[in-house]
C-alpha cells in the first residue's frame, strides 16, 4: 500500500506511530478519537498501512495501542477495540483506553474488557491521561498525553511520501538504465542497430539521485539527533520506519550510482559516434560546395568598376561571395577544431578515418583559398579606399554641420567639452584624409601593376587549353588597361576634392574656435562674479554672525577697528573684482553680439549685498568707535585717585562715560536697518550679553569713583569750614 493512494484518510491523522516505545521495546500505535463520527473503514485502512510500515521484527516485539477517548463516546471506543482484534490480534500486546475526566454512564461497567482478555487476545485497562506513565515513559509519550516526545504528522507524512516516491522512481529508473546499458552492450557489436538503440530514461538521473542524497541525509540527520534509550528529555526518536529505510534508500542509491555511471559511459560513446558521423557529413558538404559552386562563382567576376557606384556594387558582389565561402571557411574551422580534439583523446580505430577527413578538407579550402587571393587583394584596397573617402565625406560634413550650427552651450565647461568635441573632429578628418591618400597611393600601385587575371582556375592546366586561354587573356588585358586610366583619374579626382574640403573647415574652424574661446572666458567671468557675490554675501555673514566683540578695554577695541578696516578692505576688493568682472562680460558679450548674461541677476544681487555691507560695516565701525570712546574716558577716570584733590575729576567727564554707555548699551539692542526694509542683529542676545556686561560693570566702575570723589570733596569742605572760626 502506498501513502498517496489514501493520502486525504492520513492526513486525518486518525492514527500515527509516533516513535514512541513501551517498556517492552514495542512500538506505540496512537489512535486519537474526536468528536465527530470516526470512519471505521478509513481507520481500518489507516491501521492497515502503518502496519505495513515495520519490519517483521519489531512487529514481534508487540504494539502498545493508546486509544484517546476523552473527545468520543463509549460506543465508538468499544467498536474501536473491537476492530483491533479483527485487524491487529496477534501484534497488540496492550491496550489503553484513555478515559474523559467525567467517566462514561455506568453502562460501561457492563462491558468489562478483562473478562474479555482471551476472547480478544490483548489485555485492555481504562486509564486517565496523567497515569498513563504507569505504563509509559513520559519521554515516549506525545505532549497531548504529557509526554515529552516531539512528533509532527504532516512531517512524517511528507518524509513518507518522498521515500515512496524515491523508492518508485528509482527502481523504474534502475530497471531502464539496466536495460539501455545491455542494449548497448549488443549495438556496439551490430551498428547497424545503435539508432534504435538510442532510448532515454523517464526520469532524470540526477534529480533522483539528488532526491535520494537528500533524503538519505535528512534520516540520518535525524538518526543522529535522536536517542535510542529514551532518556533525552524532548529530542527526537527515530522511528523503526526510518532506521529501516535508511540501508534501503543506501542500497538503492549505490546500485542507482553504478549504472548511471555506466549509463554516463554509454553517452559518451553515443556523441562520440554521432560526433563522427556528423563530421563526415559537413567534411562532404564543405567539399562539394567549394568545388562546385563555389569555383562557378570565382570565374564570373573581374574588374573594380570605374565609379563609386560600380566599385560598392563589384565590392558588394565580392563581399557575397566572401560571405559565402567565410561560412563555409567557419564551418571547415569549427570541423578542424573538432577533428582535433578528438585525434588528441580519440581511440586507435579512429585516428586513420580522422585524418583522411581532416587532409582532405584541408586540401580543398586551401586551394580556394588561394584562388580567392588575388581578386580579395585588388577588391580589398578598392572597398576600403572608397569606405575611408565615404567615411571622410561624412567627417567632413559633420564637421560643417558643426560649424553652421549657432552655438548656445550652458556653460564654460560645455563649451570647452564642444571645442575639444571640435578639435577632435578636426584632428579625425586629417587622419581620415592622411589614410585616403595612403590607401588611395596603394590602390594606385596595383592598378598600374595590373595585369591580366585568371580566376577560379587550378594550378595544373592541360597544354590543350593554354593557346585559348592566352587570347582570352590579351582581350581582356585591353579591358582591364582602360578601366585603370578611368579608375585612377577618377581616384585623384576624389583625393583632390576631400583636399579642398578639408582646407574649407579648417578656415571655418579657425574663426569658430576664436569665438569659442571668447564664449568660454565669458562663462569664467560670469562663474568669477557669482563666486565673488557669494564671497561677499560670507562676508556679511561673518560680520554679523561672528563681528561682535566690542573689546574689554581701549587698546583691544583699536585692535579691533584695525581688524575691521581690514576686513572692509577685504569685502571692497571682493566687490570690485566682481564689478570689473561683470563690466568684462559686457565686453565680450559685445564682442560676441549676444545679450549679457549677468546684468539681468549677478550685478544687483552684487549691488544689493553691498549696500547691505556697507550698512553693516558703518554700524559695526560706529559701535567700535562708540566703544573706544566709552573706555577711553573710563579709563582715564579710573586712572585718577580720589584723595588727591587736584586730580579731583570732572563732574562733565562722569556724564560722559554714562551718557557714551547709556548709548552704547541701547546700540546693542537696535538691529541693522537694510536699504531694502529687512532688518539684521548681530549675533544673538547671548552673544551680545558679554559685551553688555562689560560695559555695565566699567560703568559700575566709574559710579563707585564718582561716590568716593563726591565724599571725598564733601570732606574737604568740612575741613574748610572748621579750620575758617579757629583762624577768626
Amino acid at each position: 500500500m502506498e501513502a498517496f493512494k489514501i493520502l486525504p484518510v492520513l492526513k486525518k491523522k486518525l492514527a500515527f506511530l509516533s516513535g514512541g516505545k513501551d517498556r517492552r521495546s514495542g512500538l506505540i500505535l496512537t489512535i486519537p478519537l474526536c468528536t465527530e463520527q470516526t470512519s471505521m473503514e478509513e481507520l481500518s485502512a489507516t491501521l492497515d498501512y502503518l502496519l505495513s510500515i515495520p519490519s517483521e521484527k519489531c512487529k514481534a516485539r508487540g504494539f502498545t495501542v493508546i486509544v484517546d477517548g476523552r473527545k468520543s463516546q463509549w460506543n465508538i471506543v468499544k467498536t474501536v477495540v473491537l476492530m483491533l482484534q479483527n485487524v491487529i490480534p496477534a501484534e497488540v500486546s496492550l491496550v489503553c483506553v484513555v478515559k474523559p475526566d467525567e467517566f462514561w454512564d455506568k453502562k460501561v461497567t457492563h462491558f468489562c474488557f478483562w473478562k474479555e482478555k482471551d476472547r480478544l487476545g490483548f489485555e485492555v485497562i481504562l486509564v486517565s491521561a496523567n497515569k498513563l506513565t504507569r505504563y509509559i515513559e513520559p519521554c515516549q509519550l506525545t505532549d497531548e498525553f504529557g509526554g515529552s516526545l516531539v512528533y509532527d504528522h504532516l512531517d512524517w507524512l511528507n518524509k513518507r511520501l518522498v521515500f515512496e516516491k524515491f523508492t518508485k522512481e528509482s527502481t523504474s529508473l534502475l530497471d531502464e538504465l539496466t536495460v539501455i546499458n545491455e542494449n548497448e552492450k549488443g549495438s556496439q557489436a551490430d551498428k547497424d542497430r545503435s539508432s534504435e538503440s538510442n532510448i532515454m530514461p523517464s526520469f532524470d538521473p540526477e534529480t533522483v539521485l539528488q532526491t535520494g542524497h537528500e533524503l538519505l541525509s535528512e534520516l540520518q540527520q535525524r538518526r543522529f539527533n535522536g536517542s535510542e534509550g529514551g532518556g533525552g528529555g524532548t529530542a527526537w526518536s527515530p522511528m523503526d520506519d526510518e532506521l529501516l529505510a535508511q540501508p534501503q534508500v543506501m542500497k538503492l542509491l549505490d546500485s542507482l550510482r553504478e549504472q548511471y555511471t555506466k549509463y554516463q559511459e554509454v553517452c559518451r560513446q553515443r556523441s562520440k559516434r554521432s560526433q563522427l558521423e556528423e563530421i563526415q557529413t559537413k567534411v562532404m558538404q564543405v567539399v562539394n560546395w567549394l568545388e562546385g559552386p563555389g569555383t562557378e562563382q570565382l570565374r564570373t567576376q573581374w574588374g573594380i568598376g570605374d565609379s563609386i557606384r560600380a566599385s560598392q556594387a563589384l565590392q558588394q558582389k565580392h563581399e557575397e561571395i566572401e560571405s559565402q565561402h567565410s561560412e563555409w571557411f567557419a564551418v571547415y574551422v569549427e570541423l578542424n577544431q573538432q577533428i582535433a580534439a578528438l585525434l588528441s583523446a580519440g581511440d586507435e580505430e579512429d585516428l586513420m578515418e580522422l585524418k583522411g577527413l581532416q587532409q582532405q578538407l584541408s586540401d580543398v579550402c586551401y586551394r580556394q583559398a588561394s584562388q580567392l587571393e588575388f581578386r580579395q587583394n585588388v577588391l580589398q584596397s578598392a572597398h576600403e579606399f572608397h569606405m575611408t573617402a565615404q567615411d571622410l565625406s561624412q567627417q567632413l560634413d559633420g564637421l560643417l554641420g558643426m560649424l553652421c550650427a549657432d552655438v548656445a552651450p550652458a556653460d564654460g565647461a560645455a563649451i570647452q567639452q564642444t571645442l575639444k568635441h571640435l578639435e577632435e573632429k578636426l584632428k579625425s578628418v586629417e587622419g581620415a584624409l592622411q589614410s585616403l591618400r595612403e590607401k588611395g597611393q596603394v590602390l594606385l600601385d596595383q592598378m598600374s601593376t595590373q595585369t591580366s587575371f585568371s580566376y577560379g582556375k587550378d594550378v595544373s592546366i592541360e597544354n590543350k587549353d593554354v593557346s585559348i586561354e592566352n587570347k582570352d587573356v590579351s582581350i581582356e588585358s585591353k579591358d582591364v588597361s582602360i578601366e585603370n586610366k578611368e579608375n585612377i583619374d577618377h581616384i585623384h579626382n576624389v583625393m583632390e576634392d576631400m583636399q579642398l574640403r578639408k582646407q574649407r573647415c579648417e578656415d571655418m574652424v579657425d574663426v569658430r574656435r576664436l569665438k569659442m574661446l571668447q564664449m568660454v572666458q565669458l562663462f569664467k567671468c560670469e562663474e568669477d562674479a557669482l563666486q565673488a557675490v557669494e564671497w561677499l554675501g560670507e562676508l556679511l555673514d561673518a560680520l554679523l554672525k561672528t563681528h561682535i566683540r566690542l573689546g574689554d578695554d581701549s587698546q583691544e577695541t583699536k585692535v579691533l577697528l584695525e581688524k575691521h578696516k581690514k576686513f572692509v578692505d577685504v569685502a571692497q576688493s571682493t566687490y570690485d573684482y566682481g564689478r570689473q568682472l561683470l563690466q568684462a562680460t559686457v565686453v565680450l558679450c559685445q564682442s560676441l553680439r549676444c545679450t549679457t548674461r549677468s546684468s539681468g541677476d549677478t550685478l544687483p544681487r552684487l549691488n544689493r549685498l553691498w549696500k547691505q555691507f556697507t550698512v553693516t560695516s558703518d554700524e559695526r565701525q560706529h559701535r567700535l568707535e562708540m566703544a573706544s570712546a566709552f573706555h577711553t574716558a573710563a579709563e582715564k577716570i579710573l586712572r585718577e585717585s580720589p584723595e588727591l584733590a587736584e586730580l579731583m575729576v570732572d563732574v562733565e567727564a562722569y556724564e560722559e562715560v554714562e551718557t557714551v554707555g547709556k548709548g552704547l548699551l541701547d546700540r546693542l539692542t537696535v538691529p541693522v536697518i537694510f536699504p531694502d526694509g529687512s532688518e539684521q542683529f548681530f549675533g544673538s542676545p547671548g552673544d551680545m550679553a558679554p559685551s553688555a556686561e562689560s560695559i555695565r560693570e566699567r560703568m559700575k566702575l566709574v559710579e563707585e569713583k564718582r561716590f568716593l570723589q563726591e565724599e571725598a570733596e564733601q570732606r574737604l569742605d568740612e575741613e574748610a569750614l572748621e579750620t575758617g572760626p579757629r583762624e577768626s
